[in-house]
């Protein structure tokens, strides 16, 4: 296979210094591409410095934009993502590789409870995981690892889904899973990142929810109608029941409540079946 290793950095030279060196001692034969998004420090200087493949952002555009621009210059067969504040160790990419070449389409660095992060983001990402499990109807181990290794034909399908800022990790996992791709979870262990993150857990955190549901409702639909259609059916039965044994009758409001039930869950077996009449036309194209 072809090896293409991407990484998005903004601001990472001292880490670049570090982690360039590694990669290329890891996987000697493979293109290395780091996109420069609007860095302001030298980290062009040492991309040209380590003779790796450099492409610049004029401006910082997000997360997600750089890694689409690597995805769109790369040449290899598989792509494997990284973050470039150091917070990803090379040895697993190998480990990775072997388990693209036994068959699996993407494999995902999966952090374990004693990778360095704090305990507001475990919080977190135990909450999207289960969220995210839920949706896709796979267990989702790491929802939001940027370090990941995946075949690019089937990358490359899905760049038009992807956010310019964060999270790309988790539209592309739910993504594959809900198309039927086959998505392996590595465990692997983070050290302290060497820079600050840029992801802020209240505004991303929305952004990564916004995320979930987004494709959810392009993906399975009925997943999102069927719980808001059954809670509204209940709450109208449950009304109901209180109204007649303290009026004798049936209310308006009780009314309102079932039939809005009835409605939603129609809307949702509709766009269940133009997600699947669109799926099968891009599964066609392609």
């Amino acid at each position: 296979m072809n090896i293409s290793v991407i990484l998005p950095a903004c601001n990472e030279s001292e880490s670049l210094r570090v982690l360039l060196p590694e990669i290329r001692r890891v996987c000697p034969n493979s293109e290395i591409l780091v996109v420069n998004d609007g860095s302001t420090d030298n980290t062009v200087d040492v991309c040209n410095e380590y003779n790796v493949k450099v492409i610049s952002h004029p401006y910082s555009m997000g997360n997600g934009a750089a890694i689409k621009t690597g995805a769109r210059h790369a040449c290899g067969d598989v792509f494997v993502f990284m973050d470039a504040d150091g917070q990803h160790v090379p040895e697993y990419i190998n480990p990775m590789l072997d388990k693209i070449r036994d068959g699996y389409d993407m494999v995902v660095g999966a952090r374990t409870t004693d990778s360095h992060a704090g305990s507001h983001r475990l919080v977190a990402n135990y909450a999207y995981n289960r969220l995210a499990s839920y949706m896709s109807g796979h267990h989702i181990k790491d929802l939001t690892s940027g370090f990941r290794a995946v075949r690019a034909e089937i990358f490359r399908q899905y760049l038009y889904l992807l956010p310019n800022g964060f999270s790309y990790p988790t539209t592309i996992t739910m993504a594959l899973f809900r198309s039927g791709y086959s998505i392996l979870y590595l465990p692997i262990k983070c050290p302290e990142r060497k820079g600050s993150s840029h992801i802020k857990i209240i505004k991303d955190g929305f952004r990564f929810l916004l995320i979930i549901f987004r494709i959810t409702s392009l993906y399975s639909p009925l997943k999102i109608f069927g719980p808001v259609s059954l809670g509204l059916f209940f709450s109208g039965l449950t009304y109901y029941g209180f109204t007649y044994m303290l009026y004798g009758r049936f209310t308006n409001m009780g009314m309102l409540l079932l039939i809005s039930s009835v409605l939603i869950f129609l809307i949702g077996l509709i766009s269940e079946q133009i997600t699947f009449l669109i799926y099968s036309q891009n599964q066609k194209n392609n």
